[in-house]
């Protein structure tokens, strides 16, 4: 099959960065698409580290701007992997340039910012998508087949808890991760929006929600990001922490379903638990992200005395994606859940239809940002309509 190129420019360089790149390269490798990805540019600001990334990523070349980027006649997608109060402005520019784009999450710093980006995707007719990778894992796949198949039957419960500790060390430094400025919110827009968009995607739309966040250390020495969830002190001087180092809500959803949600990066040995589990009255599944190969299925009509959660490890060429791998049984990574992403987006551009989760998911996912954030202040339940 003739391949058409598809010319892809990156703002930022770094953690995700390096997820995004060796999903454009690996993802030929893997799957048959009508269009390769071409990593023609990367951009940053700092220029012997984004030279020194554009050599170790494999991108032809790169620019410490990353305005000239986007107005490259020889880029064809946008890919913004740079902390979160820069995506409205670039998005927005690419858009306008007639760029395809896809971004990190949460999709912008504000509900206001999010509808920005949404209009004006939708304005210049550009395809868009947002990395809640988490949905691409092939158990998370095959869950959304068992609910859509009514395998589950009407779902009761949705709980999630999304689980770090590699900020409870009170030297950690005060990272843009946690300035309210930079980033929006802390462990709720961080690795709770992961949650929610799982929920979203395997349940529904939320309802309202009531809502608890704490800040635990207020204040902590000045640093900055190095490598992957890494960071270095600058000096002693001390800062204020402006995020929530913790978010707990509860939710109820327009079906019905009730919702429970934790997200903190206060978990001591917990490196990257990200879980959930549906109940549901036909059966309930149960997934985490550290054994992300693996699902757990409960079907209530199993006989008596054989009834109980089955390991159901979603390597086999029934489970979607997995078939583009290796034999059953012989699991995959946390990478390949970028690849696959990549994927539809790509399958999206080829095809002309809009790929999800796109920035309307993303907008949809803010609102319910913005409803926990505005519950905990208020001490009340908040509707997510009314955002």
């Amino acid at each position: 099959m003739k391949q058409k190129e598809i010319r892809i420019g990156m703002i930022g360089y770094q953690f995700m960065g390096k997820a995004h790149s060796h999903a454009y390269r690996d993802l030929p490798f893997f799957f048959n698409t009508k269009i390769k990805p071409v990593q023609k540019a990367i951009a940053g600001r700092n220029e012997s580290a984004v030279k020194e990334a554009a050599e170790k990523m494999g991108w032809e070349s790169y620019e410490t701007d990353w305005r000239r980027l986007v107005e490259r006649d020889d880029i064809d997608v946008i890919d913004i992997v740079t902390p979160n109060h820069t995506h409205a402005e670039i998005a927005i520019a690419a858009a306008e340039a007639g760029k395809h784009i896809i971004t990190e999450k949460p999709l912008a710093l504000t509900l206001e910012e999010a509808h920005q980006m949404y209009e004006a995707v939708q304005k210049n007719g550009v395809t868009h998508m947002i990395c809640h990778n988490y949905r691409f894992a092939p158990a998370v796949q095959f869950t959304k087949k068992l609910i859509e198949a009514g395998r589950l039957g009407r779902i009761y419960h949705f709980r999630a808890n999304y689980l770090q500790d590699f900020i409870m060390d009170p030297q950690f430094p005060l990272v843009w991760r946690l300035k309210k400025e930079v980033s929006g919110t802390g462990a709720l827009g961080d690795i709770g929006a992961h949650s929610i968009d799982l929920a979203r995607f395997l349940v529904g739309e939320f309802k309202e929600v009531v809502s608890i966040m704490e800040t635990f250390i207020k204040e902590r020495p000045m640093g900055e990001m190095s490598s992957g969830l890494q960071a270095k002190s600058n000096n002693s001087t001390l800062g204020e922490v402006t995020v929530d180092d913790a978010a707990l809500f509860l939710a109820k959803f327009e079906n019905g379903a009730l919702g429970t949600f934790e997200a903190t990066r206060f978990a001591g040995g917990n490196r990257n638990k990200n879980k959930f589990e549906i109940n549901g009255e036909k059966g309930s599944v149960r997934w985490d992200m550290e054994n992300m190969n693996n699902l757990e299925v409960y079907f209530a009509n199993d006989e008596p005395g054989l009834q109980g959660f089955r390991l159901i490890n979603c390597t086999e060429e029934i489970h979607p994606y997995a078939g583009a791998y290796w034999p059953s049984g012989h699991i995959i990574g946390y990478e390949h859940t970028f690849i696959h992403l990549v994927h539809e987006f790509l399958n999206g551009i080829a095809n002309n239809y809009q790929p999800e989760p796109n920035f309307k998911d993303g907008l949809k996912n803010q609102q319910v940002l913005k409803a926990v954030e505005e519950s905990a202040e208020l001490k009340q339940w908040v509707n997510i309509a009314e955002q």
